[in-house]
């Protein structure tokens, strides 16, 4: 080897050392692991492993109503359309960031025309040289080119490919944010539904009671007309029954707007809601199975999309530690070249270049910093958000299971009072029309006996909410 061969190569690896140690100072990188752990159970008494996450939403919700009303949401609700376009672009991305790390090839052709002044240095070398012989250097010079050129920067430090993985991450986390969009539309379509039937029974009772309340103002009357009571009881009456038919238009306001809410949710402009009203009172509430929390990371899907988003900071780490070190860049062209197109497809005119350079940042890196720098500061959040993801999902089906026991308890002992009060009801005014109680004991019977029936509903729908709740919560409803 000829020793201007040896310098060069000495020259090269001097310079490719050099590079090396430039691209290894590099700033501290502060990463801490997620923590991963949940506690062992939602309470000391239970390890059962079923879940009722894993019942498909039909199966769950057993009402046919409300099955329609979910399946026309989960096509035309317009949230969850956005969400699907938006996987469609995170989709695209991880194409974009593919092509980056694979070669580019283009076809060209082009062409242009030199002349250069006689009296300079390559007029003058031009004025005595001949193509051919007796073909003089032609005057202009025409330049036609006709080829294939290619790029490719070699991805030695994955810095191309971690980029892609970072968008394949975040297309994962997409699906899973729309799979936990449509949980949360179908408990949200769930919760609605049965707040609609508990005002549709509401204003039942309250229609009830008019009637009711109607009758003992006619029997009032009747008494006036005899000297039992005065105007004083007649007016008190009267006035009761006119609060209650107040009661009726609030509620059917309440329900107006319930059934509007429920319209747009399933993406139609307003229209009645199917339903039968008695099957909020008929719907059975009992334990239900809620597994473990270990199992909240796979079941629930905002769980899942966190942990997507996680990786995928991680990968931007990466990619933005691989910018401080040296990249390598191949270019290549190949084609035709000539003067003149007669010669262009020539075999003599064919021409082909390779070139490659190593290259990494030396002065002013300022930018390449704050963009490692942020890569930080965002996997330190995507570690927050995971845990506070998890911890949020436990502390949610803690709530729902405390709120399906509380209110267990409550709808029978407020059941009981209805019953108590609907036969003080009887018993008041029976002993009023034997002139052995006051009105007034008529009318707060009745009263009470109707805020214990309209609250009867209220805590049954509380209870029915909080199985959908606790379905949502445990990540049911998305499958």
């Amino acid at each position: 080897m000829s020793n201007n061969k040896k310098h060069i190569l000495q020259l090269v690896a001097g310079c490719f050392l050099a590079l090396m140690i430039v691209g290894c100072n590099l700033p501290a990188t502060t990463v801490r692991a997620e923590k991963r752990a949940t506690p062992d159970s939602y309470s000391t008494l239970s390890n059962d492993t079923s879940n009722i996450a894993s019942i498909d939403w039909h199966s769950f919700f057993d009402d046919v109503n409300l099955a329609s009303l979910i399946d026309t949401a989960l096509k035309n609700n317009q949230e969850l359309n956005i969400i699907v376009q938006e996987i469609a672009i995170r989709k695209n991305e991880i194409q974009s960031r593919k092509g980056e790390y694979l070669p580019s090839i283009n076809l060209g052709a082009g062409g242009g025309i030199d002349k250069v002044g006689q009296f300079t240095r390559n007029g003058a070398v031009e004025e005595g040289l001949n193509i051919r012989e007796n073909t003089p250097f032609p005057d202009p010079l025409g330049d036609l080119q006709l080829g294939l050129n290619a790029s490719w920067e070699i991805d030695v430090w994955k810095k191309l490919r971690n980029a892609k993985g970072a968008a394949e991450q975040r297309y994962l986390s997409s699906i899973e944010g729309k799979n936990f969009l449509i949980t949360q539309l179908v408990a949200e379509i769930a919760t609605s539904y049965y707040e609609l039937l508990a005002l549709d029974n509401a204003l039942n009772i309250v229609q009830q009671n008019i009637d009711i309340q109607t009758n003992a103002l006619e029997m009032i009357k009747i008494q006036k007309e005899s000297t039992r009571v005065s105007q004083l009881a007649v007016s008190r009456f009267e006035a009761q029954l006119l609060h209650t038919k107040n009661l009726q238009y609030e509620l059917k306001q309440e329900i107006t707007e319930k059934e509007n809410s429920l319209n747009f949710l399933a993406g139609r402009f307003p229209q009645p809601i199917s339903r039968t009203p008695s099957v909020l009172m008929e719907t059975s509430v009992t334990k239900y199975a809620s597994g473990l929390p270990s199992q909240l990371l796979q079941n629930r899907t905002d769980i899942r999309s966190a942990a997507n988003e996680l990786e995928a900071s991680k990968l931007d780490i990466k990619s933005a530690k691989a910018a401080f070190y040296p990249s390598l860049d191949i270019a290549a062209g190949m084609g035709y070249n000539a003067f003149n197109p007669a010669f262009l497809l020539n075999p003599s005119s064919i021409a082909y270049n390779i070139v490659g350079d190593i290259a990494a940042p030396l002065v002013n890196r300022n930018a390449l910093k704050a963009n490692f720098s942020n890569a930080n500061a965002r996997q330190m959040q995507a570690v927050y958000n995971y845990e506070q993801t998890v911890l949020q999902a436990y502390i949610d089906v803690i709530n729902e299971l405390a709120r399906i026991d509380n209110y267990s308890n409550s709808y029978e002992t407020k059941n009981q009072e209805v019953e108590k009060l609907q036969e003080s009801v009887t018993i008041a005014t029976s002993l009023f029309n034997s002139a052995r109680a006051e009105y007034t004991e008529v009318l707060f019977t009745q009263r009470d006996a109707l805020d214990a029936k309209l609250e009867l509903i209220e805590v049954k729908k509380n209870l029915v909410v909080g199985k959908i709740l606790l379905y949502k919560a445990l990540g049911g409803g998305w499958r």
